[in-house]
């Protein structure tokens, strides 16, 4: 008995030591960035798009107050959450996304989080995403989906602070459903219900309550909610449907409340909804079925599940065809994630970081799963692939975003010697409200400040942008928004990631003394 104990550790040593290896030569192999620097800029960006009455502790002195009649005019409270990207418009579906994103990470990445100092920002993101929730929950069956509306905001150039366009609100409800906004704003509160559960339990369970409701509501009543909120169809449509939101709120639901209705319906409706079926190439704000499939994938590893190995492992088999895609390992061309000259994920060409970001945090997830089963290597259609290869993958592309590209230029606003300096930002282009009080109309924002080619006056720090196009080819003026405006969502999925990097890198240094 000794003797087998003897050599089990042995072996464990011997892996430790293997991946201590393989992680030496991946940093050291390409250059590396100051993730800890990065990771506490990503941070700030949410600070910066705050709705609502800031707080004592904010830390972008730039912005102010804004948006302190929301909802009003529908006799409710919609005072806070977040600006979706560089106008004033909040959009209840991307905005869930990222919360869910913020979530993830730190269910993942939370003690890396923690111990590069950052673990308090990240809550403060989340819980200013869900205190809006839960404002805009007013009943078992309502949810304020959208304050504002694209058409009106774009007539304007204007900071937050002096906003003068339409703060109509628009709802989701028995008779108008919205099955996708409302199962992601599910997922959204369920997932933050465990990232609180220890710290904050009152308002982890209160989470839990609004998840559970919105769940039950989502799948009663189901339609897509931009055939009831006409407005947002130019701007968030939902073009993947709601099973994926159903299917994605009714896993994160497992995972807080540990209850097997979940997971039965995960289960039940895994070939109906398409959770088995989609092979599929993105992960983003609209179409979730590769971050399902990852989730379910996790599940495998626990003892309790094998009741329904099969159509876990279906779930699997498509998470991993995401997984292969992005390394190109897929048969033929149409099966893979697209690459630009310098190996950046491409997708499309309107804000194609967000499939980057995405796409670099599912693979990393990924790789940590392969790491700790017994599963060393992922088969491909076009070979294997190691936990190592997976987890090169994804610092490469964050590499990328951090300058380690052609143009040697960091996406990421604020990060290193050069990035973009005019990005298609409202609030940063223009003079900050705590400079100058004079009110700023629509046009004198379009004649004194869009149209500049100064860089902005103030800098958005962590705010990832979409970035170059199929050739690596970046061009930085502020109207150029399919590459210069930054969203939410594209910076959430990095938060996770820059700490579990900033986390191996220190653990080589270490090792290597």
């Amino acid at each position: 008995m000794g003797k087998m104990m003897m050599k089990k550790h042995t072996l464990s040593i011997s892996h430790h030591c293997c991946f201590l290896l393989s992680l030496f030569s991946i940093f050291t192999s390409s250059k590396s960035h100051n993730y800890s620097d990065a990771l506490s800029k990503s941070l700030l960006y949410f600070e910066a798009q705050r709705s609502g009455r800031l707080p004592h502790n904010q830390r972008v002195t730039w912005r102010d107050h804004s948006g302190l009649t929301d909802g009003l005019e529908q006799g409710v409270d919609l005072v806070g959450g977040y600006y979706d990207a560089g106008d004033h418009v909040k959009f209840g579906l991307p905005m869930a996304f990222t919360v869910t994103m913020l979530s993830w990470s730190i269910i993942e990445y939370g003690e890396y989080i923690a111990g590069a100092g950052e673990l308090e920002h990240a809550i403060e993101a989340i819980k200013w995403g869900t205190d809006y929730f839960i404002k805009a929950h007013t009943s078992p069956n309502v949810l304020w989906a959208e304050v504002g509306d694209g058409y009106t905001d774009h007539y304007c150039w204007q900071r937050p602070e002096d906003m003068t366009t339409s703060r109509q609100a628009y709802k989701v409800d028995e008779n108008n459903p919205g099955s996708d906004v409302a199962g992601e704003t599910a997922a959204a509160m369920a997932a933050a219900s465990v990232v609180f559960r220890k710290t904050n339990p009152r308002y982890s369970y209160l989470l839990l309550q609004h998840a559970q409701q919105l769940f039950g509501f989502a799948d009663k009543y189901r339609g897509k909610y931009d055939e009831n909120i006409e407005v947002v169809k130019n701007y968030y449509t939902s073009v993947s449907g709601y099973n994926d939101e159903l299917l994605w709120a009714a896993l994160w639901l497992y995972k807080a409340t540990d209850n097997h209705r979940y997971l039965r319906y995960v289960i039940d409706n895994a070939h109906r909804f398409g959770g088995i079926g989609w092979s599929i190439t993105e992960f983003s704000w609209d179409v979730k079925f590769a971050g399902i499939q990852v989730l379910a994938s996790q599940l495998l590893s626990e003892e309790k599940h094998q009741t329904h190995k099969s159509i876990l492992e279906r779930y699997q088999s498509k998470a991993e065809y995401y997984i292969c895609s992005c390394l190109g390992k897929n048969n033929g061309t149409k099966n893979n994630v697209g690459l630009t000259p310098g190996g950046l994920i491409y997708i499309r060409q309107w804000n194609n970081m967000q499939y980057v970001s995405s796409g670099s945090f599912l693979t990393m997830v990924y790789s940590d799963l392969l790491q700790k089963s017994n599963r060393k290597k992922l088969k491909c259609q076009m070979g294997d692939v190691t936990p190592q290869e997976l987890l090169q993958f994804s610092k490469y592309q964050v590499d990328y975003i951090l300058g380690s590209n052609p143009l040697n230029m960091s996406y990421l606003v604020g990060f290193g010697p050069k990035f973009p300096t005019r990005v298609h930002h409202r609030g940063a282009s223009i003079v900050s409200y705590r400079e100058n009080k004079g009110f700023i109309g629509c046009t004198e924002g379009y004649d004194n400040w869009y149209g500049s080619s100064d860089p902005n006056p103030n800098v958005v720090f962590g705010a990832l942008v979409g970035g170059p196009n199929h050739k690596d080819e970046f061009f930085d003026k502020r109207g150029n928004y399919m590459q210069t405006e930054a969203c939410t969502y594209n910076t959430a999925p990095l938060v996770g990631i820059f700490a579990r990097l900033h986390y191996l890198e220190n653990a080589i240094l270490h090792a290597s003394y």
